[in-house]
């Protein structure tokens, strides 16, 4: 057994690399070629200057995974990862906490093994491509605040999930409803306590677009939520858009460097394609789906620890819950490599339907498309991703397509009514 999933282990392994190397090729066949709808907006110069960009971070993402799954594999596969298992139960007394250091002992090397990554990748290529504005005391002071949240999250997660797996006999709905109801509480506190901790948010500084703002949320027919401004450019030069919260607590977040480079048509467009995401309830829809997959993940992860044979996994004569649950955790991560195009395949049509909102409630689909033109070239974008590399893996259409097609589309009369209350960070672009 050992050997049949550490074969999967290295097949997805390889898979995964092998997506990147067509698609990174891909990229360099394509490089300083102007896509249609991008005539004027975007020299050929800036379309070198992104692929280089794109080469930059290609190859330190080789790197870091090289690294990372090289560690990973002689952890895993080898006397290291039972003798950890053990290490973390002797140094705590109980199981219930040998599992929650096990996981935090964890977490703690991932931190250690990426923030150097993290480091080169802000103060090397960003800061070599002209996006970075950090300094070195705010960026450590991020990587903390991160490490110390994550340790806060992981440890209330895994006493409370080790204490039900130890004291329910039907542990896995018990531990799904732990899970479910902590990733709720986070959705309505992560506005108030989390993101603030790290970005200033305020209204719309501009009172003309804020009044432009007011008038498009009526014509949408909101009567909750904010329409805010961040100050991302403390960090960085990237410009984006994204929605979040639920409830009373739901918000549209703009990046202040989107608002200085674009004019109040392409804003509203933005605004309107994060409404459409709002309205059409896509986030609803995936909070639904996700909680059934992680429904039916830990019922089935309560039938194999019950059964006993998962050490054999990984060539382990034994195993602590915690351990278990980590070998299981990277089975579905193997699984779900294989799922990833259906994702990826509902993502982009949530976002086509975002942008016909959009078109159909500003009854301008070329501001939209003006927008993503200038997002692709201000951030460096890569307008010409491998198509089965963009098909596994992108949550959005490539922006090349996307234009072309806002720039075919034409409005058509649309009453919204009723409303939507979804949850998830998404990114424009």
């Amino acid at each position: 057994m050992k050997t049949f999933f550490m074969t999967s282990y290295l097949l997805v392994l390889a898979l995964e690399m092998g997506l990147r190397c067509l698609d990174q090729r891909h990229r360099q066949r394509h490089r300083g070629e102007v896509p249609p709808g991008f005539e004027g907006a975007v020299s050929a110069e800036t379309l070198e200057r992104a692929g280089d960009y794109a080469l930059a971070r290609k190859r330190l993402e080789w790197v870091e995974s090289v690294v990372a799954e090289t560690l990973v594999l002689l952890f895993l596969f080898t006397p290291l990862f039972p003798a950890y298992d053990r290490l973390a139960a002797a140094s705590s007394g109980s199981p219930l906490w040998g599992g929650v250091l096990f996981f935090l002992g964890l977490s703690g090397l991932r931190w250690l093994l990426d923030a150097p990554f993290s480091w080169y990748r802000t103060f090397r290529i960003e800061e070599r491509f002209g996006f970075n504005r950090t300094t070195f005391r705010l960026w450590l002071s991020d990587q903390l605040k991160s490490l110390l949240l994550a340790a806060i999250l992981i440890a209330l997660l895994a006493a409370g999930s080790l204490w039900l797996v130890a004291a329910t006999t039907h542990w896995w709905l018990w531990v799904w409803g732990l899970w479910m109801g902590i990733s709720l509480f986070l959705m309505v506190l992560s506005p108030y306590l989390i993101e603030p901790l790290f970005f200033k948010f305020q209204p719309l500084a501009d009172g003309e677009l804020a009044e432009r703002v007011r008038d498009l949320m009526a014509r949408a027919g909101l009567r909750a939520g904010q329409v805010l401004q961040v100050d991302a450019s403390r960090r960085s030069g990237h410009s984006n858009a994204y929605f979040t919260g639920i409830g009373k607590v739901k918000r549209i977040v703009l990046f202040d460097t989107l608002l200085a480079q674009m004019n109040p048509e392409e804003i509203e467009a933005v605004l309107a394609h994060e409404i459409g995401h709002w309205r059409l309830r896509h986030i609803l829809q995936r909070l639904l789906f996700s909680a059934l997959v992680s429904l039916a993940g830990f019922h089935l992860a309560c039938g194999l620890m019950a059964w006993g044979g998962i050490p054999s996994w990984v060539g382990a004569p034994a195993l602590s819950p915690a351990a278990q649950l980590l070998v299981l955790a990277v089975a579905g991560r193997l699984a779900g490599f294989f799922m990833t195009p259906l994702g990826a395949a509902w993502s982009r049509r949530h976002e086509a339907q975002a942008d016909d909102f959009a078109v159909n409630l500003t009854a301008h689909p070329r501001a939209l498309a003006a927008a993503l033109v200038k997002l692709a070239g201000e951030n460096l974008a890569n307008l010409f991703p491998h198509p089965l590399y963009a098909w596994f893996y992108y949550s959005h259409p490539p922006v090349a397509e996307r234009v072309t097609r806002l720039n075919a589309l034409q409005p058509s009369p649309c009453g919204y009514g009723g409303g939507g209350g979804d949850n998830i960070d998404i990114p424009l672009m």
